[in-house]
């Protein structure tokens, strides 16, 4: 065995010691989240209270309800505000922010309207939503997509604003088109900053599905939550917060996933600048 090791180049125990780190980062990320599972649990067995039941009764409305149950249809119908609004959300905001920075008149005569809507709060939009587009799926996802459009467009903007000048200057002494300069140039520069956006937009994008769920629905998940807590069914409304929950971690999970896959050269520079340093 230690010859197989020599032969890859790694020390015998390698292998034991590189799983060890890894079981410490696992357990040093989810301490906090067992020990409050482990509280909940014990501080509310035996509880009567209507307003604070069991969690081994929530569990089971997890299971029950959303899992085998009837509240499958209620996800489904969130997920997919989630993410039509959110991809609308993200080509427009890349989109637009591109085409600002090509053109700086157009640029500079938007900024100020663009900065004015950007700190209009979208929950204050639901009425004049509801009047324009009715119930249903269109209103939500104008809603969804209109918040999460901010963070994108204007990181993208700012991104685009810091490329370095002698790239510009280069690409533009090759012969590389306007439209080559931004898709090979400009947006690759930017990508970490765009990334960035999308990341504050996908939060912006969960927030808004449940606010648009709120008022004047029939389906999804903040409608679940709020009719069952009008209707004092406060297990059914605890388990669709625990819902809303892990629906943001698997979401925060996969975007850092892809975000570590796409910008692998990014990250991977600035190790090798740090090693330097």
């Amino acid at each position: 065995m230690s010859s197989s090791y020599l032969s890859e180049g790694r020390p015998p125990g390698a292998g034991y010691l590189s799983g060890l780190r890894l079981a410490g980062r696992a357990a040093t990320r989810v301490w906090l989240f067992v020990v409050l599972f482990l509280v909940w649990w014990f501080w509310s067995a035996g509880s009567k209270s209507l307003y604070f039941p069991p969690l081994s009764s929530i569990l089971k409305s997890l299971w029950t309800q959303w899992v085998t149950g009837p509240a499958r249809a209620e996800l489904s119908s969130s997920l997919e505000h989630l993410l039509v609004g959110y991809v609308i959300a993200g080509v427009l905001g890349i989109g637009i922010g591109a085409l600002l920075w090509s053109l700086r008149y157009l640029r500079e005569a938007t900024s100020p309207y663009l900065y004015f809507l950007y700190v209009l709060p979208a929950p204050v939009l639901v009425p004049a939503a509801l009047t324009l587009f009715g119930i249903g799926f269109t209103m939500k996802v104008v809603l969804i997509a209109f918040a999460a459009l901010w963070p994108t467009l204007l990181n993208t903007l700012d991104g685009m604003r810091g490329v370095d000048q002698v790239k510009l200057d280069t690409a533009r002494v090759l012969g590389v088109s306007p439209v080559g300069t931004v898709f090979r140039v400009v947006l690759p520069a930017a990508a970490p900053q765009i990334v960035a956006g999308l990341r504050n937009s996908l939060q912006v994008a969960i927030i808004l599905m449940v606010v648009s769920e709120w008022e004047a629905s029939t389906d999804g998940i903040g409608y679940y939550i709020v009719n069952a807590q009008q209707s004092f069914d406060y297990v059914g409304m605890w388990s669709g917060i625990i819902v809303l929950a892990i629906i943001g971690t698997v979401a925060n999970v996969l975007f850092v996933a892809a975000e570590n896959r796409v910008l692998h050269w990014h990250y991977g520079a600035r190790a090798v600048e740090g090693a330097r340093r």
